[in-house]
């Protein structure tokens, strides 16, 4: 009889707190023949609180599609292997995706152990819509690919997350704020799970001046939420926000939305009411 295929188990593991991995992900990384890590040092770490000895395997983003291979042909000798991440859920802004994808296409049968994730930690919590959501991953390292990465998301998804650094948080508040406008409502969520979790919320400019008054909040894993488009600002086409941001940079409110009205055939009013939210002045 021909050897059964092993497979491969996507566990998630703790964000923070280490009571947050489930019985089932414990058994699982018990019972596995191999694990691969994101980094062998950090897991193994959790793996000696749990009182797990077990074989590990280094996945990361450098070596991922060469691994892969060889961790199929485990698997289709009969060998089981667990996937984890530094923290959280594998894939979700971490290594796994070519892994998954070569497994799939393989027939290596891909089995997900469910349990922490960064972004739906922060979102149950933050007091934003959750109908909807748009999650962007990590936001970009320098400041105009981060403006373009945030202009680029369509207007009508819901609340926007991503993922950033401490060293980069403060001039990210900005970028939001010049792309969405100073009046758009953020969620900071940091730290989520760990002794210093906490959640901070406002606009871009409350958010940076809370960061500002004491250097020790500006530390630790960080996801920013922003809320929906406002229902004004959902009302005109995304060629017409384009060129509104643009104008607002140069010319006062009226005439940035009477030009943009001009070039686009657009209704002067609504466009100014746009205006006022994202520079967040008033009437």
């Amino acid at each position: 009889m021909a050897k059964q295929n092993g497979f491969l188990y996507v566990v998630a593991t703790p964000i923070g707190n280490l009571d947050d991995i489930s019985q089932r992900a414990i058994t699982t990384l018990q019972q596995v023949d191999w694990i691969a890590a994101e980094d062998t040092r950090h897991t193994g770490r959790l793996l000696s609180h749990l009182g797990i000895s077990a074989k590990t395997i280094a996945l990361h983003d450098h070596n991922e599609k060469q691994r892969a291979a060889s961790i199929i042909q485990k698997c289709l000798a009969g060998e089981h292997v667990a996937l984890v991440s530094d923290a959280g859920t594998p894939l979700i802004s971490d290594p796994g995706y070519s892994l998954v994808r070569q497994c799939r296409d393989a027939g290596v049968r891909v089995i997900p152990v469910p349990g922490p994730c960064a972004l739906i930690t922060a979102l149950c919590a933050a007091g934003l819509p959750t109908d909807k959501f748009h999650f962007i991953g990590f936001l970009l390292p320098k400041s105009q690919q981060r403006q373009n990465q945030l202009a680029e998301v369509p207007a009508g998804v819901g609340t926007i997350i991503c993922y950033d650094t401490a060293r980069r948080i403060k001039d990210s508040l900005q970028d939001v704020a010049a792309v969405f406008g100073d009046a758009r409502e953020l969620v900071l969520a940091k730290e989520l799970t760990k002794t210093f979790e906490h959640l901070e919320y406002g606009t871009a400019t409350q958010i940076s001046a809370w960061l500002e008054a004491d250097p020790q909040r500006c530390q630790g894993e960080m996801v920013l939420m922003i809320a929906p488009t406002p229902k004004a600002e959902s009302d005109i086409s995304e060629a017409e926000l384009s060129t509104l941001k643009l104008l607002l940079t140069e010319l006062p409110l009226k005439k940035a939305a009477a030009l943009t009205a001009q070039i686009h055939g657009g209704k002067k009013n609504a466009l100014y009411k746009v205006a006022l939210q994202l520079t967040g002045e008033t009437e």
